[in-house]
């Protein structure tokens, strides 16, 4: 049957405003639309450490370094010689990393030549006892600011993996970042500040640079979406480019766990003719992530969704590109942790040349990626396969250019083991693997409480009580502070 068309006065009271749109982003974001800016999409390793140490280099007034894990090796070594090079010239320097990030990678003597040397080195949520619990808060965020002029927002730690390691044949990790100039650094530098704040006495405001300091860098629209725990900016916001998309929604990210919201989201665009692709690691460096990973292909593929994994050593990118105008570059990975649990940062770009770009580096990623098929899956509409090819053809007609851990790791699992049990599409190998898992630790904890039920229940009483005491006690300080 014939839809009838509506008519042009109720189509015209439907549109949305452009006001409209703008207001929506900047509450579900909680970043405002800068304009007049320069940004320039960063490749690797071998693009972004160059032009990190560039900028280190060129500092005259101060140097805000803020990363997850600063592996210690030679990487980590080079950039510390360069951040202590520029403090012993009167720089500023100021480091914030995050504790389990640097778990096991970086020692304290690696943090003592620094501090010894005149940098200010702060540490994020060390364990604590009297609240165990905040083991789930990290900072994911991997950001330089030089200067107050220069900024750039990435998905690289530092660290030799991101090299490549030629004696174990293992190439360079496959990551994305973003150089930025403009009015846009000066939100970046105010995120570093909020969290430095956080870990210890603020940095003092008037060194800190303004959006009114800066003349127009260049053309392009951005917003700097500062992830903060429970605010879930980047989870909003690609839901709602998802519903709005009508060509193509593009995904790359390290550790994708997708929470059923946020997996029906891409079904619904995917179905509806939008050419949606996500590209994920073949072989990570947390082997449950990858087994939850592949539990969520089923019911995507059928779908519609086209899923491809990396053949390198790992893509540890987090970025996206929508219908070639909306595009994300940042911290912020696809799961739980990311989402609700972790400080991190990304840019926005609202720019059709930059999304191109994006578009042409994605689709250069695929041709070193394996597309993943399940032959017993009903196969997609002839309509929307009709129509992603339309898509692709008007992307490829726009321009030339060359078609160029441990707590996170458990809440994902719990997400896709809900999804397995209460799906009834037969398992796959992945979600067969992940439930043996499951089920044969069970089990064990089964049976080792019938045979040695006092000794099996220490490891639980110690949990309980390492939960219930810090909660007693912050009740307890909060009811007496009211």
């Amino acid at each position: 049957m014939k839809k009838k068309s509506l008519p042009k006065k109720t189509v015209e009271s439907l549109a949305l405003s452009h006001e409209f749109v703008e207001e929506s982003f900047d509450r579900v974001t909680g970043a405002q639309l800068i304009t007049g800016n320069e940004v320039k999409l960063l490749k690797d390793a071998a693009e972004n450490y160059p032009a990190w140490l560039a900028a280190i280099e060129n500092a005259r007034h101060r140097i805000f370094f803020e990363s997850y894990i600063i592996h210690e090796d030679e990487q980590g070594r080079i950039f510390a010689d360069a951040l202590i090079k520029k403090a012993k010239e009167g720089v500023i320097v100021k480091i914030i990393y995050d504790w389990l990030g640097g778990f096991g990678k970086t020692s304290r003597k690696f943090w003592r030549r620094l501090i010894a040397n005149g940098i200010e080195v702060r540490c994020y949520n060390p364990p604590k006892l009297t609240d165990p619990l905040l083991v789930l808060c990290r900072d994911h965020r991997k950001t330089i600011i030089v200067d107050g002029r220069v900024a750039f927002v990435t998905g690289l730690c530092v660290g030799q993996d991101w090299i490549g390691r030629p004696e174990r044949q293992m190439p360079p990790w496959r990551d994305t970042g973003v150089e930025i100039r403009g009015a846009a650094v000066a939100e970046v530098e105010r995120a570093f500040a909020n969290i430095w704040a956080t870990v210890g006495a603020p940095l003092d405001k008037n060194i800190l640079s303004k959006r009114t300091d800066f003349a127009p860098a260049g053309n392009v629209a951005v917003r700097i979406v500062e992830g903060i725990p429970a605010s879930s900016h980047i989870y909003r916001i690609d839901q709602i480019l998802a519903a709005g998309a009508r060509r193509t929604m593009w995904l790359t990210d390290a550790y994708f766990v997708g929470v059923p919201s946020y997996l029906q989201s891409i079904k619904d665009a995917a179905t509806d003719g939008v050419d949606v692709r996500i590209l994920v690691p073949q072989s990570t460096d947390i082997g449950l992530i990858r087994d939850t990973t592949r539990s969520t292909y089923r019911p995507l593929l059928a779908a519609g969704v086209r899923v491809f994994e990396w053949n390198g050593s790992m893509v540890h990118a987090k970025t996206a590109v929508f219908d070639g105008r909306f595009s994300r570059v940042g911290s912020t990975n696809l799961n739980i942790a990311s989402w609700f649990g972790n400080y991190e940062l990304d840019v926005l770009v609202e720019d059709e040349d930059f999304g191109r770009q994006m578009q042409e580096m994605f689709l250069e990623d695929l041709r070193n990626s394996t597309e993943i098929v399940l032959a017993d899956t009903q196969k997609i509409s002839r309509r929307q396969r009709r129509n992603q090819r339309k898509n692709i053809k008007k992307i490829k007609g726009k321009g030339a250019g060359s078609v160029r851990k441990a707590t996170a790791s458990a809440l994902n699992a719990a997400t896709s083991i809900s999804s397995i049990i209460t799906r009834q599409a037969p398992l796959g190998a992945a979600e067969a693997k992940l439930l043996a898992m499951v089920g044969a630790g069970l089990l064990i904890f089964a049976l080792l409480l019938i045979i040695f039920p006092r000794i099996a229940s220490i490891p639980l009483v110690i949990i309980l009580l390492m939960l219930a005491l810090p909660t007693l006690l912050k009740a307890l300080r909060n009811y007496r502070n009211n």
